[in-house]
């Protein structure tokens, strides 16, 4: 394809350039078998678009459609650019469906609202979607209508309700509570004192705080995401037991700080003794 004959359209671009990775001599492939447990997908290797047709047609397959979405949010994370495409066409569709519901009463550019739906969307795709939560689809689909509808919002048309479709069968992201002002410098407090060891200080950050994606700073780290997670999680507990014992904003001793530097170092330890853990990589088919 041409310059010139690119789509104007943020939306057909992607479809576009959807077309130009699933056709020729080496199109995208997904492999379905290691996702089937548990639900009626195909088995097999299935082409994208057979595969978006596939759940067109099987709108309530809610465990089939997670598993895919689940694969295609992780490999858009970790893959590259190339899948990051192929989630997005694959959510077509809906993206086109919203855009066509939220024209109504708009008076600007309908491109500009193609553009911040799917902005919208990969926003979410990159960094904001938790894959251990259910509905993963779903939550894609109401981060990109939540971008158009504030769009339609600012330009003072009369507010539109939220699909069902995003009502049905959704969770909402998880999203940290954050009890204090500046977290960030009370989880710096926290390094000062041994409750987070230095080298987790920005990964902590990333995901706690800025709502990172946690598979990119997995691998980044070396890390299975599981592996990560779990650290996360228990720097979560030593966080919570220090602000109940007002550590992270009072005066603290001499020794409670010596108890603290204590764990930490039991845990450089441990970590030192394990080794590096090469993190999983997802694999890439093509026909």
């Amino acid at each position: 394809m041409t310059a010139t004959a690119w789509p104007d359209s943020p939306l057909d671009a992607v479809d576009a350039a959807f077309a130009a990775l699933t056709t020729g001599p080496q199109p995208l492939l997904l492999d379905l078998e290691p996702l089937r447990e548990g639900n009626d997908l195909p088995d097999g290797r299935l082409s994208l678009p057979a595969l978006r047709r596939w759940l067109l047609k099987h709108p309530r397959s809610y465990d089939a459609r997670d598993a895919v979405w689940q694969e295609l949010i992780r490999r858009a994370r970790l893959n590259g650019p190339a899948w990051v495409i192929a989630a997005t066409a694959l959510a077509l569709p809906a993206l086109r469906r919203y855009a066509g519901q939220l024209r109504r009463g708009w008076g600007g550019d309908t491109h500009d609202l193609d553009a911040e739906i799917l902005t919208g969307f990969l926003t979410a795709l990159r960094d904001r979607v938790d894959l251990t939560r259910p509905a993963p689809y779903a939550s894609l689909c109401r981060a990109a209508w939540r971008a158009g509808h504030e769009l339609h919002q600012r330009d003072g048309a009369e507010a539109i309700p939220l699909p069902e479709e995003i009502l049905e069968h959704v969770t909402g992201p998880r999203t940290p509570k954050r009890p204090w002002g500046h977290p960030d410098l009370l989880v710096h407090r926290a390094v000062e004192l041994g409750i987070i060891d230095a080298c987790d200080e920005q990964p902590y950050i990333d995901l706690r705080l800025g709502h990172r994606a946690i598979e990119p700073i997995a691998a980044r780290l070396g890390l299975e995401v599981d592996t990560l997670r779990r650290r996360i999680e228990r720097i979560d507990a030593r966080i919570a037991e220090a602000v109940s014992d007002g550590m992270l904003s009072e005066v603290t001793s001499p020794q409670v700080r010596a108890q603290w530097a204590r764990k930490a170092e039991q845990r450089r330890r441990i970590r030192a003794g394990r080794g590096p853990t090469a993190p999983e990589q997802p694999q890439l088919l093509v026909a």
